[in-house]
């Protein structure tokens, strides 16, 4: 029996990753949602602190049971594009290591090669699954309220990130591409 599996990652070391698993059929999910796995290290500059990293080597770990093994399960990644903004350079500069991070992982996570996967906007899923003229925290609070009705069982998780954004991207993508993998 095959299944089809979702993965929604929301960019970034304070972001999260959310899975949905349909079983062919089946009309029960297996619903994920977890915050992306980091790590502290010394910054590589000057400036003596400290730096959030992905932990690539946890992060596989995670996606490695969704995407790894069934030769019956389509997989399909979106992956939250990286905020990139000249006058926010430490953020810019923290996103895009983000994107190199998991770009490795979901191409070494499997023996079979790279995950199929693709980018998306936060407006593109923000726009279907949130209410319309939200703007800054507001959408943070929106994420959480839609995504602990939409997922109850999550609920504890979803509270804790703050929000639900890997959960509804994952969501969103169950919605878009459900009919086509």
């Amino acid at each position: 029996m095959g299944k089809s599996v979702f993965i929604g990652i929301d960019n970034g070391v304070t972001g999260s990753v959310g899975a949905i698993v349909q079983m062919e059929g089946a009309s029960r999910r297996q619903i994920s949602f977890a915050s992306v796995p980091t790590t502290m290290e010394q910054s590589y500059t000057k400036t003596k602190k400290n730096i959030s990293r992905i932990d690539h080597f946890a992060l596989e770990r995670m996606l490695a049971p969704w995407v790894c093994g069934d030769a019956d399960s389509t997989v399909m990644v979106l992956v939250e594009r990286p905020m990139i903004c000249p006058g926010r350079f430490v953020a810019t500069t923290s996103a895009l290591r983000a994107l190199e991070a998991v770009l490795i992982v979901l191409e070494r996570v499997c023996n079979e090669g790279p995950v199929p996967m693709d980018y998306i906007d936060s407006r593109e899923w923000q726009k279907v699954l949130l209410p319309q003229g939200l703007k800054g925290p507001e959408l943070k609070t929106a994420s959480a309220t839609v995504g602990c009705r939409l997922f109850p069982s999550m609920a504890a998780v979803i509270k804790k990130q703050k929000d639900a954004d890997g959960l509804l991207i994952a969501e969103y993508c169950r919605r878009k591409f459900g009919m086509a993998v």
